[in-house]
């Protein structure tokens, strides 16, 4: 690829939590012909919207990020909200890149789109054995169909596109609002709050012994950076440490940095999607020399320290 200083780049959500660090980091590179699309003047399920984009800033890179997230609870109230939107965005993104000449598209998914049951570490060639967790199918679904354009696309036209699965992102700027919010950030917050409320007792979903995998949000755009420079495959890589946490050890890991001494409930009759979840992270390694550098502890203590900071606005309702 050529250097970044001669490229002209698009990232879409580069103004969100992940895409604000991936934007710094393509300055830091010297990509100065760089435009980050808003939702308020591009509408991303609408495909005027769309060819207006391309039509202004003719990108030789784009970096798709921009997606409708949320955690168990916002994909079980809205499944169809997010695997529409979704599913919209990649397909015309990607097929008006085509046509607008772009030179390579990142497409980022997620480890939801992978098999509920799926051994772990998550495997790439696993990924079709099987449906994915109920609870956030039509959204690891919708992000599955971007893979399988990609591959085609590649395969008919030559158009070189790469897929991204990054783990559970977490960091400084992350969505504390409850109703969307992941389980970092949503822990954090119901942590720091029962705790300044003077209250012992904290009730948690599920038993505590289902796993996740988190990802450091400047590590992952690392990630992303590295790939976009050095990955030309047909195939989706992880992203990731490799690293298997049970929610019952994440949950006295944050009790204990935002000071919480109370006691932990856990509430069974609650869904915790996927019961594990951790990935090989080997072919990130190979093909484009990823490691994360974050622990998960540090990690924490950064996020707690940020919300802190800012809780006022990151608690707010993200639209």
């Amino acid at each position: 690829m050529r250097e970044w200083s001669e490229l002209s780049a698009v990232v879409t959500g580069g103004a969100g939590f992940l895409g604000s660090h991936v934007t710094r980091k393509l300055q830091d590179r010297g990509c100065t012909k760089l435009f980050v699309p808003r939702s308020t003047e591009y509408d991303l399920c609408d495909r005027d919207a769309i060819i207006r984009l391309y039509e202004k800033t003719r990108p030789q890179i784009v970096i798709h990020l921009a997606a409708t997230v949320g955690g168990i609870a916002a994909n079980k109230a809205s499944p169809g909200r997010y695997f529409y939107d979704n599913a919209l965005m990649g397909i015309q993104l990607i097929e008006y890149g085509r046509l607008f000449g772009v030179e390579k598209m990142v497409v980022v998914g997620t480890t939801c789109s992978y098999p509920k049951f799926c051994p772990t570490p998550f495997r790439e060639e696993d990924l079709w054995n099987g449906y994915p967790d109920e609870t956030t199918a039509p959204y690891g679904l919708a992000k599955k169909m971007l893979l399988v354009q990609g591959q085609v696309y590649r395969k008919q036209y030559g158009f070189q596109t790469i897929h991204l699965l990054p783990a559970n992102l977490f960091g400084p700027g992350d969505n504390f609002d409850y109703a969307t919010s992941h389980v970092v950030p949503a822990l954090i917050r119901r942590f720091v709050e029962t705790r300044e409320r003077g209250e012992k007792k904290i009730d948690l979903w599920g038993d505590g012994s289902q796993t996740r995998e988190f990802l450091y949000v400047e590590d992952a755009a690392e990630g992303i950076l590295l790939a976009t420079e050095r990955y030309d495959g047909p195939e989706p890589v992880n992203l990731g440490t490799g690293q298997e946490t049970r929610m019952k050890d994440l949950a006295e890991l944050i009790g204990e940095v935002t000071g919480f001494e109370g006691e932990f409930r856990w509430d069974t009759s609650k869904p915790v999607g996927q019961p594990r979840r951790c990935l090989d992270v080997s072919k990130a390694r190979e093909f484009f020399g990823f490691e994360a550098t974050h622990t998960l502890r540090e990690g924490i203590q950064a996020s707690v320290d940020w919300f802190l900071k800012h809780r006022e606005t990151a608690s707010r309702p993200r639209v």
